[in-house]
């Protein structure tokens, strides 16, 4: 069997070589390699896929004669799978494979997996660091300090930074990534809300977080933290009007989808205090443009999509896909099928 190892700079096609060796009999195996630009190079749309990275032509080439692609960001568009019939898995490491077409994936008879997962624990750890750089404004301490001043300003009454023992913070989505988040927060000694409509009232309680509709958690959470996946109903879910909810004063996190939030209205209510701080790891824009108005607001955080981004999860999810692979390779049910209604394997 042949398999290519679309890998990137993060996910490398060696660690996903290495995954597959772990699970297939290396004989009759056949792993080639590819290795896609990003993150060196930011990913983007390509022919109705998002967050992608390289060429359907550099793509269709290296598949020749495979079976099946595990990859991150590799193109899966309609025209790769009409350029490459044999293939009949694309296992992709990563949280959603928003990188493939699956409609035309269904079509061609391509079943493909993903690796839900892969990321929370990094990404929950990362959250909680934003909200601490940004309540108690570590980032602006240290350019203060790096520039040869001493922020002793940081230190009086109006400008101190709060704690996260005792303070009330909301969380939008209770995945896996919002249930880490919520157990940590705890443990800081935080009372957590949470707004999810696909969760479960009386498990959520029973993990000592208190459900409430997302109106509500705006209301009366001082720190509100987005970790909804994003679909077509919840994008821009944090509007002008939903932000105009939030507590005077209050710090708002977003590691999870640039989607979610609208931008538009947060420099002004930066700069008003309606908002405290401003704490993002993802944006409507990837990269920020350099005239992005945020560049220029009071008490922003900024990250460059970097929650998901530890050794962990790298090797996590090239093995998380090797298994799947693995799973393919003997005829077995795929865990995380995404789409049910292509063939598994029965066309190889």
């Amino acid at each position: 069997m042949r398999v290519l190892a679309a890998g990137d700079h993060f996910i490398t096609p060696e660690l996903i070589a290495a995954a597959l060796l772990d699970q297939l009999d290396p004989d009759g195996l056949d792993i080639g390699e590819l290795t896609l630009p990003w993150p060196h190079e930011p990913f983007g749309p390509v022919d109705g896929v998002s967050e992608a990275s390289g060429t359907e032509e550099q793509l269709i080439e290296a598949l020749l004669d495979a079976e099946v692609c595990v990859t991150q960001t590799a193109p899966f568009t309609e025209r790769v799978f009409a350029a490459r019939p044999e293939l009949r898995m694309v296992a992709v490491a990563r949280d959603g494979p928003v990188n493939v077409d699956l409609v035309a994936a269904a079509r061609a008879g391509v079943a493909v997996s993903f690796a839900p997962g892969r990321n929370a624990v990094a990404a929950a750890e990362f959250t909680i660091g934003m909200m601490l750089a940004a309540m108690r404004r570590i980032p602006t301490a240290h350019a203060e300090l790096r520039a040869g001043r001493w922020p002793g300003d940081l230190s009086a009454y109006q400008e101190a930074g709060g704690e996260l023992d005792g303070a009330t913070v909301g969380l939008i989505g209770y995945g896996a990534v919002g249930r880490i988040v919520a157990r940590v927060l705890r443990a800081f000694g935080a009372r957590v809300l949470i707004a999810d409509p696909y969760t479960d009232g009386e498990a959520a309680r029973a993990d000592g977080v208190e459900p409430v509709k997302l109106d509500e958690l705006l209301v009366r959470s001082e720190i509100v933290s987005l970790h909804a996946r994003l679909t077509a109903e919840t994008r821009h879910l944090l509007d002008a009007g939903r932000l105009a909810r939030m507590r005077p004063g209050a710090v708002l996190v977003n590691t999870a989808s640039g989607g979610l939030l609208d931008y538009a209205p947060l420099p002004e209510a930066l700069r008003t205090g309606r908002l405290g701080a401003l704490a993002l790891d993802v944006y409507d824009i990837e990269p920020p443009p350099a005239d992005w108005p945020l560049h220029s607001a009071p008490n922003v955080v900024t990250t460059p999509h970097l929650a998901g981004a530890t050794r962990q999860t790298a090797h996590r999810a090239a093995a998380v896909t090797a298994a799947e692979v693995g799973r393919y390779a003997r005829g077995e049910r795929l865990h995380h099928l995404a789409n049910p209604e292509a063939t598994e394997g029965s066309k190889r």
